[in-house]
């Protein structure tokens, strides 16, 4: 099952992209590194999964930086791996940690 558009906000005190759906939260972590947002967590509690939240909150952050003229470092697995099936981000990808 997917999502629709699930409303998502930006909190930029806490470094955080959030949603609430059924009354669950879910959000995604990043610091601010310069002129880079590195995601650092992706979590969406279980009993919402599987209802394409996770990636509406990675797209939010990559929107969100496209936007602000940042780039993004993928540290997440997950946002890493929606990068790699979403070309069309591939423009604003950082270098990933380490590399």
């Amino acid at each position: 099952m997917t999502m629709e558009n699930p409303t998502i906000s930006h909190d930029p005190d806490t470094s955080a992209f959030l949603t609430q759906v059924d009354g669950v939260q879910a959000r995604l972590d990043y610091c601010r590194i310069g002129d880079t947002i590195a995601i650092t967590h992706t979590g969406v509690p279980r009993e919402i999964g599987g209802r394409g939240i996770a990636a509406a909150l990675v797209k939010a952050a990559f929107d969100y930086a496209r936007q602000a003229g940042l780039k993004v470092r993928p540290d997440c697995s997950y946002a890493a791996a929606w990068l790699a099936r979403h070309p069309q981000y591939a423009d604003l990808a950082a270098s990933p940690q380490g590399a």
